[in-house]
């Protein structure tokens, strides 16, 4: 796993409403590069060096946007970030890494589950530095790459990053999926396992969920129709089932 050398600019932006952080980030190694722009936390868009285009992470709902020449500029960013690669690495050959481990994996589904329909399972880590971090996927301990795709890393508030990844699936009963996370402060994977035969969350079960950009915590609590607290999830990487 290479370590990307990473050049960050942070401006923050005042509205007449709230106080927005704007974040742009571009890093390479000798072999990857990373290019991408993000709002109050989230990623907005990214340049993908493999198709040559820039690539925009925003939800159904959104309003399409567009950065124009962002891909160009990328791409002229990347050729002077591989020359200071060259220039700084001689320098900086000797100097200690400070290598952090993820602090927390979780692993859930972006929608209710439903047996034979599509979801998507999310493995969200976070606390590691430096970044990247490489995540794999299994189903029923066989790994899997269709229908799965990495986020770039996003930089917390206090400094370690944040990275997701996500797998399309169509859930079945007894299927076992995994997500397993390699990084420079681990000595093996750290894995986390989702098993779906014994969740049994009903059509009038909801949901809320939490999440604290800066600390990278994830609150996850399902009720039932009755008010039972079905499902908990804190910056833990499992869930846990049955009434509390």
């Amino acid at each position: 796993m290479k370590e990307l050398l990473l050049f960050l600019s942070c401006v923050l932006c005042v509205s007449a409403d709230a106080l927005h952080g704007d974040v742009h980030i571009n890093g390479c190694s000798d072999f990857d590069a990373e290019d991408m722009y993000g709002l109050d936390g989230e990623e907005v868009a990214y340049a993908d060096f493999n198709n040559h285009t820039e690539v925009y992470s925003l939800p159904p709902f959104a309003d399409p946007m567009t950065y124009p020449g962002a891909y160009k500029q990328a791409v002229t960013e990347l050729k002077v970030c591989r020359h200071n690669l060259k220039a700084l690495g001689a320098v900086m050959k000797d100097y200690p890494s400070n290598n952090h481990a993820p602090s927390a994996v979780m692993i859930y589904t972006r929608d209710e589950v439903e047996f034979g329909e599509e979801n998507t399972l999310i493995c969200h880590v976070t606390g590691f530095y430096p970044a990247p971090v490489n995540v794999s996927w299994t189903k029923n301990g066989q790994k899997v790459t269709e229908g799965s795709s990495t986020n770039v890393p996003y930089p917390n508030k206090d400094g370690p990053f944040t990275q997701i990844s996500r797998l399309q699936f169509t859930p079945q009963l007894g299927d076992i999926y995994s997500c397993a996370v390699q990084h420079l402060a681990l000595t093996e994977p750290l894995t986390k396992i989702y098993d779906r035969k014994s969740r049994n969350l009903s059509k009038n079960s909801w949901c809320w969920v939490r999440y604290w950009s800066g600390t990278g915590q994830v609150l996850v609590r399902c009720w039932s129709g009755t008010g039972q607290v079905l499902v908990r999830a804190l910056d833990q990487g499992y869930l846990q089932l049955g009434a509390l």
